[in-house]
């Protein structure tokens, strides 16, 4: 059975919907961006350590990190409302990538990879980030929001894979597991 190195409720969800399943085995590991690391170097990285923090012989195990980027700015999950106010303040009446990271280890074998969906948000004015936020929804996202939540209704559109800004490219996923792994 695949484990996965994520607390995050929405990344299993995703699996069990697509008829993965899994078992949650959270990894702790330091989630600060490295000097110069671009976004997708840092969540194939950081999926990758998570991955290798709970690795046990014969498991295959996925680790994934998502970031929100804007400006070349990487937002992870605000401190408090304070910051996921700023943050959305960032994104209201922009586009801005968010980046996911994926690292599959099974046995010996590590596979890496990310994918980038553009998402672009509505012009939001200060009553709507107040309100968003006194939701407490944004407090635990990469950016500050949830695309499949109350945020929805700030998402113009989007360029790429929505279930990357849930927190996993599915369908990628999906086929790295049918896959047979590559050499070492």
């Amino acid at each position: 059975m695949l484990v996965l190195a994520s607390a995050s409720p929405r990344r299993r969800e995703l699996l069990k919907l697509a008829g993965i399943p899994c078992s949650v085995r959270p990894a702790d590991v330091d989630e600060s961006p490295l000097a110069g690391e671009s976004p997708g170097d840092h969540v194939r990285r950081l999926a990758e350590a998570k991955a290798r923090a709970v690795h046990r012989p014969g498991e295959t195990v996925l680790g994934a990190d998502t970031v929100v980027v804007v400006d070349g700015l990487i937002l992870g999950k605000p401190r408090n409302e304070a910051d996921a106010s700023r943050m959305l303040r960032l994104l209201s009446g922009r586009a801005h990538d968010v980046i996911t990271g994926v690292c599959l280890l099974r046995g010996e074998t590590c596979q890496n990879l990310s994918e980038t969906t553009k998402v672009r948000f509505s012009t939001l004015t200060g009553s709507e980030i107040d309100a968003y936020v006194a939701t407490a929804e944004p407090l635990d996202k990469a950016g500050a929001y949830g695309i499949q939540g109350a945020a929805s209704k700030f998402i113009e559109r989007i360029e790429g894979c929505y279930f990357n800004v849930v927190g996993l490219p599915i369908s990628r996923v999906y086929k790295f597991l049918a896959s047979p792994p590559s050499k070492p």
